[in-house]
């Protein structure tokens, strides 16, 4: 039954096709530039959606596996990568204040990492805590924290750029691989996934000792962030408002969720952010330009055939809703390819930069109703045309 009513649909599609098909079908040129157009609009607002999507998300890595109720940052620091050390002494004042059970240190500096096959220099981010009280919710790094007890001994994200060599692979094998970071020699003692982003070509994981031994003995005195954790029953809320009043005003405490938003709000104020929101403005306005020309010359071309159908007593209404259909057929079938090929276009890329970029349902939806929201406005534009369609022009 199903099956039948399906064919009868196509049946009826194909007797008597949509007014607004028929007149963009006509010109199967002009058709085709139009979906072109849509297409490649479309193309441009996901490529500068993925790798908006793609940076916000590589600069929040560290945030979303923090084990954390509430983190301690400096005043001054608006992006983690970019922010300022504090005092450890603010950790020992916040581990003081009622609700907090423990307010742990992590420690971030970058290191120049030599690629122990080349030779090659690439820099690296090296993240630091105490193996006792461990910090991320990463269960690959809380099962080896044994081997960063060990003296110059890291753990290496698996997914850091080829640029560091085949570690990942060689230790997979069970074989060791030794190198230098910073000018110190260390020695890979396991793989962990994060994540390598624009940021970063690769994270490393190691403890607070080691930090110490590779940036110097008063590198543990100044923390990047404070990990705190509540006690039972403790209020959120209450705790974060009484760590601001009772904390000197050079730190400030952030749930982990306003941490990962303040992340994201700095980058989109920042000029890559701008950049990314820009070029999905440009693809928008391509797009019009492209369906409004489309749609206008359809419109011009079928004049006197629209003030035929005046004089019949067709209102404007009627008129304008068959610009507005062939409007949506051409946001319909131009979004399919601009989809398929966005798509391809994803896949290649990251196994290109090894950056993790995929297609969203979120992205996929908003690049719909954008490309339906230009196909509208392109046929509002064109509808001026069409209001001067007069009737005693036929005659």
């Amino acid at each position: 039954m199903k099956c039948w009513s399906l064919q009868g649909m196509w049946g009826s599609f194909r007797q008597e096709p949509p007014l607004g098909w028929s007149q963009l079908s006509h010109q199967k040129v002009r058709l085709f530039v139009a979906l072109t157009g849509v297409a490649f609009a479309d193309i441009l607002i996901f490529t500068m959606l993925g790798f908006q999507g793609m940076f916000y998300e590589g600069s929040t890595y560290i945030h979303r596996h923090l084990n954390a109720d509430l983190v301690l940052v400096s005043q001054r620091t608006e992006a983690l990568y970019v922010g300022q050390p504090f005092s450890r002494r603010r950790l020992y004042q916040a581990d003081a204040v009622e609700g907090v059970a423990t307010a742990d240190p992590l420690y971030l500096n970058g290191g120049e990492w030599i690629n122990p096959w080349t030779k090659e220099k690439t820099e690296v981010i090296t993240l630091a805590f105490d193996p006792k009280r461990p910090i991320f919710n990463l269960p690959e790094v809380n099962q080896q924290l044994d081997q960063i007890k060990l003296s110059n001994v890291v753990l290496l994200d698996r997914k850091s750029q080829p640029k560091l060599g085949p570690v990942a692979e060689t230790v997979q094998q069970g074989k060791t691989v030794t190198t230098e970071l910073s000018g110190h020699r260390i020695k890979v003692g396991g793989l962990f996934t994060l994540g390598s982003s624009i940021f970063t070509h690769g994270h490393l994981i190691t403890s607070d000792w080691n930090y110490m031994r590779l940036y110097g003995a008063n590198s543990l005195d100044q923390v990047n962030l404070g990990a705190l954790t509540l006690g039972p029953g403790a209020d959120l809320e209450t705790v974060r408002q009484s760590l601001e009043h009772q904390l000197p005003k050079d730190v400030k405490a952030l749930t982990t969720k306003d941490f990962i938003q303040s992340e994201i709000t700095f980058w989109t104020k920042d000029a890559a952010g701008i950049i990314f929101n820009f070029g999905a403005m440009m693809g928008l306005v391509v797009g019009i330009v492209i369906v409004n020309q489309v749609l206008y010359s359809d419109v011009n071309d079928h004049l006197p055939e629209y003030a035929t159908l005046k004089a019949m007593g067709y209102s404007d209404r009627r008129l304008l809703a068959v610009v507005f259909q062939e409007a949506l057929i051409l946001a319909l079938l131009g979004f399919l390819p601009g989809y398929g090929v966005s798509l391809g276009m994803y896949e290649l890329l990251a196994f290109l930069t090894k950056i993790p970029l995929s297609m969203r349902f979120g992205v996929a939806l908003q690049v719909f109703i954008a490309t339906v929201a230009m196909c509208m406005v392109s046929a509002t534009i064109s509808m001026r045309k069409l209001r001067s369609a007069d009737p005693a022009d036929v005659f």
